[in-house]
């Protein structure tokens, strides 16, 4: 018997995109789900720290999530935040993910990939990655770096490495969803079964 299939939390860190036109966070969600896991829930969330901070916090303590994708804000313009705001929650970094990331960028796109500020950790037993918004950083960083290791990064991180999480097949992903407006600016992507999370690269 399969086990399920591990749920994955994805937030853009955004200004200036909506749950509407938010194409990185779609591209990021259909490529999780085609890889065999499931989008438990997707948001979009302003580019400041607390704001974010709290989000990943938020995401961290919900039994119904296993890992936490963010994408956008990991540049060094005045508004990439991302790294300032969630490096600090870290218990246990993943330098790993963020030199990987890099020397695969390299050979995409040379030096400019000095630039990336990509990071991963785990807060509260969950995996962490923080990922460029560009479409092709987001690719590349599921496809080659993500989905190959998501399950057994699970496993280590709530200390369950000997019991093997299968990803699923078929009918897993993201379904029948309605989009919620937090108060505080938050937009949420969540399957109608609520999930219970409350309430930005450019």
């Amino acid at each position: 018997m399969k086990e399920r299939a591990i749920r994955v939390a994805t937030v853009t860190l955004s200004d200036t995109r909506t749950l509407a036109d938010d194409e990185g966070g779609r591209l990021l969600g259909e490529l999780l789900t085609g890889a065999g896991f499931e989008v438990a829930v997707h948001a979009v969330v302003r580019e400041e720290v607390e704001a974010m901070r709290a989000h990943v916090r938020a995401l961290s303590a919900d039994t119904a999530v296993d890992a936490i994708v963010l994408t956008g804000g990991t540049g060094i313009t005045p508004r990439d935040q991302t790294v300032e705001a969630i490096a600090p929650l870290f218990e246990k970094t993943l330098d790993g993910f963020g030199e990987a990331f890099r020397r695969l960028s390299w050979d995409q796109i040379g030096p400019n990939a000095m630039l990336s500020r990509a990071i991963a950790g785990t807060v509260n037993q969950k995996v962490v990655f923080a990922l460029p918004g560009s479409p092709k950083a987001v690719r590349l960083a599921v496809e080659k770096l993500i989905a190959p290791v998501l399950d057994h990064a699970v496993a280590l991180a709530t200390g369950k490495a000997g019991q093997h999480h299968a990803k699923g097949h078929g009918d897993h992903g993201v379904h029948n969803h309605h989009d919620v407006h937090a108060a505080n600016g938050v937009h949420h992507h969540v399957p109608k079964r609520d999930v219970g999370i409350g309430g930005g690269e450019r």
